[in-house]
C-alpha cells in the first residue's frame, strides 16, 4: 500500500470545531454573520477534502498519527478511497444543507437557532472524523461523538414528543454500542493485536483458522453494534428521530448519521475482516439475510405511512440496507454497487427531505393525503421530489439506477435468485410508495376549501437548494465515473 504522511485528513475534522465558538459568539445578535461562519467552514472543509482526491485516485493513502495510547491503539487519521467517497458527499451536502437551514429555520421562525447551527457544525466534524479514521479505536470515538452532538438536534423543539424521540434515539444507539460494539472491538484487539485498518483484513491465516467461530459471532456484534445502519430489529430509533426539524432529518437520514452506520459496517467488511475471510463464515449469510429482510420490510411499512417524513424514514431504513447487502454479496459488482449507493442515496434522499421541509414551511402540508394538486402551487419542489423519487426507484438517468444495476449484476454473479427477487420486489415497492405522491401532486385537483391557496409560495433559499441536489442526482446517473472510480479503488 502506498502510504504518505500528511496532516490533511485531520484538517476537515478541525475546521467545523473552530467554527463552533464563532457561531456561538455571534449568536442571535447577528444571524447573518453566524450563518456566514457555517457556510465558510463548510466551503473550507469541502476544499480540503477535494484537495486530497487526486492523491487518493492515484492509489495513495494519506495518514496522520495524532498520538498513541497503547501498542496498537492510537488516534490516527487516514484518507483512502472509501473515506474519500463518504467525506466528499458529506462535506459538499453540508454546504447545501446550511443554505437550506437558513431558509427553513427563518421561514419557520424556529427558536434556539444558534444552538442548532453549533450542533450542526459539531455533527459534521464528527462525521469527518469517522470518514477519515485510521483504525477502529478512532472510528469508535467519533462514531459515539456523533450520537451525543446530534441528540440536541433531535430534541430541538423541546416538546414532550421531541424529548421522547431523542431519548429513544440515544438509548438505541448508545445501548447497541455498549452491548455489542465495545465488546467486539476489545475481542478484535485481543485476537489481532491491532485495530488499524488493513486492506484484506487484519486477521492472519492462523488466527482465522483458530478463532473462526468466535470471529463469526464478533462480526454480528459489529453488524448490530453499528446501529446507525438501522438493520432490523434495531431500526426503531430512526422513525423516532423524525421529531427533529426537517434539515436535521436530512442530515440524519441522508448525509451524516445513517451513512456513518453503513460506512462503518463497510469498513469492518473490507478493512477488518476482509472479503476472503467473510466467505468462510456462516454468520455472513445470516447478516445478508437480515439486510435483504430489512430492504423488503422497510419498504412494506413505508407503503402504510401517510405522514411524508415517516414514509421517507422507512424508505431510508430500506435503502440503507442496499449498501450493506452489496458489501455482503462479496462479488465484485455487488460490492461496487453497495459502495456507490453511499453517494447515490445521499443526493436523492436529501432532495426528498428538503422537499418535505419545503411543503411544511411553505404550504403547511405534512401528509401524503394533503398533496392533491400541490405541484401547481409548488412546481420546483415537486419537480425535485419527482427526481429524488425516481432515483430511489432506480429509473435510468438518475444515480439510483447505477446502484441497482450493479447490485443486480452482483446478485447474478453470486447466483442468488433470492437476492435478485428482493431487489426487483423492493423497486416495485419503492414505486408503490413514491408514485402515488407524484400522481396526487400533478394529476389531482388542488383543494382550496380554506381559501389559503394565495398564501402558498416557494421559499427561494429552500427551492434553490433542493433543485441543486436534484440536479446532482441526475448528474450522478449520467456521469458516475468519479464515484465508480473511487469504489473501484476500494476493491483493488
Amino acid at each position: 500500500m502506498n502510504v504518505e504522511q500528511s496532516i490533511l485528513p485531520l484538517i476537515p475534522v478541525i475546521v467545523s470545531l473552530l467554527a463552533i465558538p464563532l457561531i456561538v459568539a455571534t449568536g442571535e445578535r447577528n444571524p447573518n454573520l453566524r450563518e456566514f461562519w457555517s457556510v465558510l467552514a463548510g466551503v473550507i472543509k469541502f476544499a480540503v477534502v477535494a484537495s486530497m482526491l487526486p492523491a487518493v485516485l492515484a492509489g495513495k493513502t494519506l495518514e496522520f498519527k495524532l498520538f498513541k495510547l497503547f501498542p496498537g491503539i492510537e488516534v490516527k487519521f487516514r484518507a483512502d478511497a472509501l473515506g474519500m467517497l463518504f467525506a466528499l458527499g458529506a462535506s459538499f451536502l453540508w454546504i447545501v444543507t446550511t443554505f437550506y437551514s437558513i431558509g427553513y429555520m427563518r421561514g419557520h421562525n424556529e427558536k434556539k437557532q444558534t444552538r442548532y447551527f453549533a450542533c450542526f457544525a459539531a455533527a459534521l466534524s464528527t462525521t469527518m472524523g469517522v470518514a477519515f479514521s485510521g483504525n477502529l479505536f478512532t472510528m469508535f470515538l467519533f462514531y459515539e461523538g456523533l450520537t451525543f452532538v446530534t441528540y440536541p438536534l433531535v430534541a430541538h423543539h423541546e416538546t414532550d414528543e421531541a424529548k421522547a424521540g431523542a431519548r429513544k434515539y440515544a438509548i438505541y444507539l448508545i445501548g447497541a454500542a455498549k452491548v455489542f460494539l465495545v465488546a467486539a472491538i476489545v475481542i478484535t484487539y485481543m485476537i489481532a493485536g491491532t485495530l488499524d485498518f488493513q486492506k484484506g483484513g487484519i486477521f492472519t491465516e492462523a488466527v482465522r483458522h483458530t478463532y473462526s467461530g468466535i470471529l463469526g459471532i464478533v462480526f454480528l456484534m459489529y453488524f448490530y453494534g453499528f446501529a446507525k445502519a438501522a438493520i432490523m430489529p434495531l431500526h426503531g430509533w430512526l422513525p423516532a428521530a423524525m421529531v427533529a426539524p426537517t434539515p436535521v432529518s436530512a442530515l440524519l437520514h441522508a448525509v451524516a448519521v445513517v451513512k456513518t452506520g453503513v460506512f462503518t459496517v463497510l469498513r469492518v467488511i473490507f478493512f477488518v475482516y476482509g472479503t476472503d475471510f467473510l466467505k468462510e463464515l456462516s454468520t455472513t449469510n445470516f447478516a445478508l439475510f437480515m439486510a435483504a429482510f430489512t430492504i423488503t420490510v422497510g419498504s412494506m411499512i413505508a407503503l402504510t405511512r401517510d405522514n411524508i417524513k415517516a414514509r421517507l424514514a422507512f424508505s431510508t431504513i430500506s435503502q440503507l440496507s442496499y449498501v450493506i447487502l452489496g458489501g455482503l454479496l462479496l462479488t465484485y459488482d455487488g460490492m461496487l454497487g453497495g459502495i456507490i449507493h453511499i453517494s447515490n442515496h445521499a443526493f436523492a434522499k436529501i432532495t426528498l427531505f428538503f422537499c418535505a421541509g419545503s411543503l411544511y414551511v411553505c404550504a403547511h402540508k405534512t401528509e401524503v393525503s394533503q398533496l392533491d394538486g400541490i405541484a401547481k402551487k409548488m412546481p420546483w419542489t415537486m419537480a425535485a421530489f419527482t427526481i429524488g423519487a425516481l432515483g430511489m426507484i432506480g429509473v435510468p438517468l438518475v444515480g439510483g439506477f447505477i446502484t441497482k444495476w450493479y447490485l443486480l449484476m452482483g446478485a447474478l454473479e453470486k447466483g442468488s435468485i433470492e437476492i435478485v427477487g428482493v431487489l426487483l420486489l423492493s423497486s416495485l415497492l419503492n414505486a408503490g410508495y413514491f408514485l402515488p405522491i407524484i400522481y396526487r401532486a400533478y394529476f389531482r385537483k388542488f383543494d382550496d376549501t380554506h381559501g389559503h391557496a394565495h398564501e402558498i409560495k416557494e421559499n427561494p433559499f429552500i427551492a434553490t437548494t433542493l433543485m441543486i441536489t436534484a440536479i446532482l442526482s441526475i448528474i450522478g446517473g449520467l456521469y458516475p465515473d468519479l464515484i465508480i472510480n473511487l469504489a473501484k479503488e476500494v476493491l483493488k
